[in-house]
């Protein structure tokens, strides 16, 4: 179920001179964004989904303010050529992710080395920020409370590649593009 609020009401800032946001700039948008606590408790909360609200990223960047249940998470993914950052506003989010690049395309299995993965847990006011083609998976470990957090990308995501995972074996399952989440 997704959610349709306003905009938040954080004025995201410019980059310099017009330029392309850098993660830094998303990063302390995220930030910024994640501490109007009056934006984050007016996100509905789904006792079974993923609620989300689009926001206004800094100069062109796509935003969202995501609530996530109980035991509940994003399964293996990447968000393309776009560069990111997000930041848990209430809770406490998990993420997993590979250390490594991958090929953009052509492939759809792979063997992963050892020692690739990365874990961080990421509590109230922790967030990160991630470079094209960072494969993840975002989790809320909790089994009774939700979690809310703040995401921003750019450029606008073009496509979310979706893998499923079994041991060291990485397989693209799915890519999806702007209009299958609008």
């Amino acid at each position: 179920m997704s959610a349709s609020l306003s905009s938040s009401s954080v004025s995201p800032s410019a980059p310099a001179s017009g330029a392309a946001p850098t993660q830094a700039d998303l990063l302390d948008f995220v930030r910024r964004t994640a501490a109007d606590a009056e934006l984050i408790a007016s996100l509905p909360l789904d006792p079974e989904g993923r609620t989300w609200v689009r926001l206004d990223g800094p100069a062109g960047s796509e935003a969202w303010l995501i609530g996530w249940p109980p035991s509940t998470g994003t399964g293996w993914h990447d968000h393309a050529e776009s560069v990111g950052a997000f930041l848990t506003a209430a809770g406490e989010l998990k993420e997993n992710s590979l250390a490594t690049r991958l090929p953009t395309d052509g492939w759809r299995t792979l063997e992963l080395s050892e020692g690739v993965d990365r874990e961080r847990r990421l509590p109230a006011g922790k967030g990160r920020s991630f470079g094209r083609d960072h494969v993840h998976e975002v989790l809320n470990e909790s089994t009774e409370h939700h979690a809310v957090s703040v995401h921003a990308y750019y450029p606008p995501l073009p496509r979310i590649r979706r893998y499923s995972r079994a041991g060291q074996v990485l397989r693209l399952e799915q890519v999806e593009r702007p209009e299958d989440w609008q």
